[in-house]
């Protein structure tokens, strides 16, 4: 694989660190021959002439906004075969005043539950909880996640709104806690995939901070995730 171009886009809250998660995953992809190019707005989805070259949109930003330019120069890249690749608040928590952002994905972050009112301090530890990441069976042989089994983390636990045009790989499960308000525990998916005209979609929840990220579960669905969406 030579020859090929990313775009990075990141910023938004910097709670997600956006620079220093991505630069985790520069190096993978100049690896594997691509030439990365770092943007930290959505400006860049804006030029047309660009976005024809870039093969790979890694993004990495939260909740911000995007023009209405710039949405319709990056679906329409994506319809003509960009990939796009992100993980947690930074794909699945952009732009939150663009519902049309919200259809391209396929899912929207809600809620993470957080612990026990008791336990909670004002920080973002708050919403560290303990979790699993299970598989789902047909995915074993999918690229992404084939040879992965269910594993656990200590992070946020994403509750996300989605369609049902979406490919599911594994999810996760928030169950009823005694002083949770819902009724019966909630599955949402934790890594899906969507396609869209010619291009590839793909998202994984987990990603809050860069040691989750460096998981080596969630980093190898991440630098599989984002090979599997390029063109």
């Amino acid at each position: 694989m030579t020859g090929r171009k990313a775009l990075v886009v990141r910023g938004g809250w910097e709670g997600h660190a956006p620079v220093a998660a991505t630069d985790l995953f520069v190096p993978f992809l100049e690896e594997h021959g691509y030439e990365v190019s770092r943007a930290d707005s959505p400006a860049p989805y804006a030029d047309p002439e660009f976005m024809a070259g870039v093969d790979l949109i890694v993004q990495c930003y939260t909740m911000g906004t995007i023009e209405p330019a710039e949405f319709q120069g990056l679906e329409a890249a994506i319809r003509a075969g960009t990939g796009m690749a992100g993980w947690h608040g930074g794909i699945a928590d952009s732009f939150r005043n663009s519902s049309d952002y919200l259809h391209l994905i396929g899912g929207q972050f809600a809620c993470h539950p957080g612990k026990h009112p008791a336990e909670r301090e004002g920080s973002q530890a708050d919403n560290f909880v303990p979790y699993t990441v299970n598989m789902l069976p047909e995915a074993s042989g999918h690229p992404i996640t084939e040879g992965i089994a269910d594993f656990s983390l200590v992070t946020e636990q994403y509750w996300v709104l989605t369609d049902d045009y979406i490919d599911v790989l594994a999810t996760t499960t928030q169950q009823v806690r005694p002083w949770d308000p819902w009724h019966r525990d909630v599955t949402s998916p934790a890594i899906w995939t969507r396609r869209w005209g010619s291009g590839k979609i793909f998202v994984t929840t987990p990603g809050h901070s860069l040691d989750v990220l460096q998981d080596d579960n969630v980093r190898i669905i991440v630098e599989r995730g984002m090979l599997w969406a390029s063109r």
